[in-house]
């Protein structure tokens, strides 16, 4: 299904309805609980039982679906509420203006890239547990780790091919989505009948250690786990759905992640005691060996672990691409983030613009996760905490603002649930703050100095005085029109 209108790149203003609406309801779903469930499950499991416990990690994976839950429930209204490609960069601009739509984009863009590189380095790092002869020729060594021509090729040709899949538009990568993710459901039923036939309520044990310190350990992962259920609102000018359900839909994908989550952690438990697990290569894929004794078994829970992978790759990429789109479209970015493919009606430059970022991530070895997991972070939840604050100031100022999917009824309710999901997002940043359990070290915080700069260079073109509201992205796009006119 293609759309040969010819494509304008004359202007981010000129391609309001270019985006086509192929989505449904399975590919909206598939796209958020997939950006949800990469690669953390595969790898990141056995750390979780060994600083908390069984129970101890259980509880806080519960206490981050909660709190991305109540987050959730505060983008369902929104998303209902203004069914636009872009997200919190349209809820934003509506609710606080230009310039902090332009840092709440550019936080959450900031994430979705992080985690678009870190599934570039994912994918050749699984691959080797299946291959353990793949890295051959040396290049150079990053942070006492060397790198290898063959392993970095394998995430950097696979970079090409995801973006590719979404430069050719968003129905092949909806679909390719789809598929991926219900092969993913697959290994999680068996990894849940391995529990029951070859796992042990012993090996469970002890369910809480750590104390506080090792619950903290797990739930400042959330938002890097948790990240994706927001995509759905990135593309709702292509979801060809009612806006309440669009709503609902993101609501969901955080429930069927928290779900998943859980599973993982007592399946992955119940194979193995927590100190053979805390010393695993890959945890859940050894777990999933010993439920079954057979090393094949490992193997197809790690391409479970490669579907993971490629389902949070598609649906992120996709995701980063619209803010961009979206961010030209109004005039922050350059108009060349905004130029759409002439025959797909994909915003190309931007999916190219990511996916070159993504080709160059494996280059930098293994050690490149752990920072762009540090990294991204906090840019994510500072975006949920603005949200949040949106959402509350919306409730307020715009009292009669048609609402397809009301939060709380009719009463205060909606504007607690806001207040709540800004103070749980605020207490989640403070953990990552120097002295706090989740303190980054430099290199984390270099990588997201780097992208602030970056973007503190955009947010200083956006001209001053421009007041929120429904047509803040005219005004804003006249503003620029008459500066460029007066420079001539």
């Amino acid at each position: 299904m293609h759309d040969s209108t010819p494509d304008s790149t004359t202007g981010p203003g000129a391609q309001d309805a270019s985006l086509l609406k192929v989505l449904g309801n399975w590919d909206a779903l598939a796209l958020g609980f997939g950006a949800m469930i990469g690669f953390g499950w595969v790898v990141l499991t056995g750390g979780w039982i060994a600083s908390a416990g069984t129970g101890g990690a259980v509880l806080a994976m519960v206490t981050g679906g909660v709190i991305m839950g109540v987050v959730g429930l505060t983008y369902a209204e929104l998303t209902a509420a203004m069914p636009k490609a872009g997200g919190e960069h349209n809820f934003l601009l509506r609710g606080m203006g230009p310039r902090w739509s332009l840092v709440g984009s550019w936080a959450i863009t900031g994430g979705y890239v992080t985690i678009v590189a870190f599934e570039a380095v994912a994918l050749p790092r699984t691959a080797e547990y299946i291959f353990p002869g793949l890295s051959r020729i040396p290049l150079w060594t990053v942070a006492g780790d060397e790198v290898h021509l063959t392993w970095a090729l394998v995430g950097a040709i696979a970079a090409v091919v995801v973006t590719v899949i979404n430069i050719r538009g968003v129905k092949i990568a909806g679909a390719a989505q789809t598929f991926v993710v219900l092969f993913l459901l697959i290994i999680g039923l068996i990894l849940v009948f391995g529990s029951v036939t070859g796992g042990s309520a012993a090996n469970m044990e002890p369910f809480f250690t750590g104390g506080s310190a090792g619950f903290f350990a797990v739930l400042v992962v959330v938002p890097f786990l948790f990240v994706g259920f927001d995509v759905i609102p990135q593309s709702a000018e292509e979801v060809n759905i009612p806006a309440r359900q669009i709503g609902r839909l993101v609501v969901v994908a955080v429930v069927l992640a928290t779900i998943w989550y859980v599973m993982t952690i007592l399946t992955t438990s119940s194979a193995m005691p927590a100190d053979e697990l805390a010393t695993a290569d890959i945890a859940t894929a050894d777990a999933m060996g010993a439920m079954f004794g057979s090393d094949l078994m490992a193997n197809v829970l790690i391409a479970g672990g490669i579907a993971g992978i490629l389902t949070s790759w598609n649906s992120l990429l996709l995701g980063a691409s619209r803010l961009m789109y979206s961010m030209s479209r109004s005039g922050m970015l350059p108009r060349w983030f905004g130029v759409l493919h002439p025959r797909y009606r994909t915003p190309v430059n931007a999916l190219i613009f990511i996916g070159a970022l993504s080709f160059a991530a494996p280059f930098f070895g293994t050690q490149m996760l752990g920072w762009l997991v540090d990294s991204g972070a906090p840019s994510i939840v500072l975006a949920y905490i603005l949200v949040s604050l949106v959402f509350v100031i919306l409730r307020r100022r715009e009292p009669g603002m048609e609402r397809p999917l009301r939060i709380g009824g009719a009463g205060n309710g909606g504007t607690v649930i806001g207040w709540v999901a800004v103070v749980l997002c605020v207490a989640l940043l403070s953990l990552y703050l120097p002295g706090m359990p989740a303190a980054l070290t430099p290199p984390p915080w270099i990588l997201f100095g780097l992208w602030w700069v970056l973007g503190l260079v955009f947010l200083l073109r956006i001209p001053r005085g421009i007041a929120p509201g429904h047509d803040a992205e005219e005004r804003l796009l006249e503003t620029l029109a008459d500066r460029r006119g007066g420079a001539r």
